[in-house]
């Protein structure tokens, strides 16, 4: 593995540490990244170097009891396995993650490929018709919430997470997909508005994407 980094230029083996990082940082790389503001489609450098250094990857992923794993469909690389962090959600950002999900199939049948935008009011108002949130939740739970999204790069936001406000654009990634199956969520958001309060999920390699499409 040593040999094969200093066969690399200095830039590439760069990007390379950078892109693998990335991996443990967000979990998946996606192939085309979205400017929220505008909706300009734009090339990941992180997927091209996944793509160029695969076998590399890898090997030196097995060796930390991971696997990367390629999505042809969906067009990213996920990381997978015992030695992936593992991560707890609260029961306040698992049900705005449902709510994303809902909204992301809603525009998808209603509005076309283009269309999967929404804001924190209009996440809000999706709360109070399933009665995932039944009461105001405080900027620090959204933004907690937002912040878990984006470093599993569900969603996509203009600037930082704390310039956040109620119109700000959110663009959703179709990897929220991989989150909550789209063939019973409806009995999931009964599962959640049926729980009391309080409870911590895991958010690991076996609980987060428990609930995805085969």
């Amino acid at each position: 593995m040593v040999n094969y980094m200093e066969e690399l230029s200095v830039t590439e083996a760069e990007n390379l540490k950078k892109t693998i990082s990335a991996l443990f940082r967000q979990t998946c790389i996606l192939q085309v990244k979205y400017d929220p503001v505008t909706l300009t489609p734009r090339d990941n450098f992180h997927y091209e170097i996944c793509v160029r250094h695969r076998k590399f990857i890898e090997d030196y992923l097995s060796v930390l009891g991971c696997e990367l794993v390629h999505d042809p469909q969906e067009h990213i690389f996920r990381l997978t396995g015992e030695g992936v962090a593992v991560e707890r959600l609260n029961v306040t950002a698992t049900k705005i993650i449902l709510l994303i999900k809902i909204i992301y199939r809603d525009k998808i049948l209603g509005e076309g490929l283009n269309a999967t935008v929404t804001n924190l009011a209009e996440i809000r108002e999706y709360g109070k018709n399933t009665n995932l949130i039944d009461e105001k939740l405080t900027m620090a739970e959204w933004k907690d919430a937002l912040y878990v999204m984006s470093k599993h790069q569900i969603i996509e936001v203009p600037g930082a997470i704390q310039n956040v406000e109620d119109q700000t654009k959110i663009y959703i990634y179709s990897t929220i997909n991989l989150y909550c199956s789209g063939v019973d969520i409806q009995a999931l958001i009964k599962e959640y508005v049926d729980e009391e309060g309080g409870a911590e999920v895991e958010a690991g390699e076996e609980d987060i994407y428990k609930n995805a499409d085969e």
